[in-house]
């Protein structure tokens, strides 16, 4: 494998739209919410050992992970997991990993990943990576991933693209032209009759120099928070400076801070049956169903005159099911959740009034 290929997955988010599964102690992407066998950064992190040495792997993640992400991905080194103090988003998550490997190697070209997507054809997906690294490789370019369409999604950010092609080796590969965060439907609707707008799958890349430049033009003061550790990364110290300066980084996606504003960005059309589990509607999308169109997860589920439903439980739990349609129904750790499909962006403000009122021992 090329030693200059790298991969940064990011894994510090708390998924509070999958509670009672994901909770701040075990957040979602540590958990097997498709019933794979796999948690999902397992499945990440197996996927990019198919384009980059392991040792190339950074897993950036809060502190409190560092103990799950190190007993779940068998391989990595402590010195592999990023450890944030604190949630800052994505553009000082990017800055630390993007600055301690350029400290490491200067020719380095880098994917960066979030921990929780699931991808269907991990086939194409290589070829779809490996083609975007040669071409970030050789270009000054911020390359993102971006996802046909096929449906008007108002889920989903969008990225519009021109027409013209500027990269013979891979045509797909196109100039952006806008950004556009979750549309209404309407909007989504016009997006995809247009046919030059793709799902943003919020897969990035690019070389750690076109990167670290682009920081240092557009969010100069992230920038120079970690253009100063500099010396720092790799060495005993390097923890505690990021303890001690990541407070000073604002809370800002790469997206908002970076993305949206420089004129070097590229998107590569691709389609590998990619979604984004951010939701258990999004989880419902994704697992087989029945004739009464339930999608289940657990060995001892019944169900009668039950449809349209996505039902998670332990195991060893007999659950018995009459009368539903379109809903959520999960158990763990003792707790239950009943909701219906389509009030669960309410999940996030349930789970604000549960540790409000219950406490935070329940999320």
């Amino acid at each position: 494998m090329n030693p200059n290929h790298y991969c940064v997955i990011m894994a510090g988010g708390i998924g509070a739209r999958f509670w009672p599964m994901s909770r701040i102690a075990h957040p979602k992407q540590f958990i097997d919410i498709l019933g794979t066998g796999q948690t999902l950064i397992q499945q990440t992190f197996s996927r990019f050992l198919r384009i980059c040495p392991m040792e190339n792997i950074y897993i950036v993640t809060n502190t409190l992970y560092r103990e799950l992400v190190l007993s779940q991905l068998e391989g990595i080194q402590p010195h592999q997991v990023l450890c944030e103090p604190m949630r800052r988003n994505t553009a000082p998550c990017i800055a630390y990993a993007t600055h301690k490997i350029r400290s490491q190697n200067p020719d380095a070209i880098i994917v960066v990943a979030p921990s929780d997507h699931n991808i269907q054809k991990d086939d194409d997906f290589t070829e779809v990576i490996l083609s975007a690294i040669k071409a970030a490789g050789e270009n000054p370019w911020l390359l993102t991933l971006g996802i046909t369409p096929s449906r008007p999604d108002t889920g989903y950010g969008y990225i519009q693209f021109c027409n013209t092609a500027p990269y013979p080796e891979d045509i797909r590969i196109k100039k952006v032209k806008t950004f556009t965060e979750k549309p209404d439907l309407e909007l989504a609707r016009t997006f995809l009759e247009s046919g030059d707008f793709l799902w943003n799958s919020g897969i990035f890349i690019w070389s750690a120099l076109t990167i670290q430049e682009a920081l240092k033009e557009h969010l100069p003061e992230v920038s120079q928070v970690f253009r100063e550790g500099m010396e720092k990364y790799g060495t005993p110290e390097e923890q505690e400076f990021i303890d001690r300066t990541y407070p000073l980084c604002k809370n800002i996606s790469i997206d908002y801070g970076l993305m949206e504003k420089a004129n070097n960005v590229y998107v590569l059309a691709a389609d590998f049956g990619w979604s984004d589990v951010g939701t258990w509607g999004s989880v419902y999308d994704m697992i087989s169903k029945d004739t009464n169109g339930n999608a289940v997860v657990g060995k001892h589920v019944m169900t009668f005159d039950t449809r349209n439903c996505i039902v998670h439980m332990p195991q060893d739990k007999l659950v018995v099911l009459q009368g539903m349609d379109d809903f959520i129904v999960v158990e763990y750790d003792n707790m239950l959740l009943i909701c219906r499909k389509t009030e669960e962006q309410s999940l996030r403000e349930i789970v604000n009034l549960i540790r409000v009122e219950k406490g935070e021992s329940f999320v």
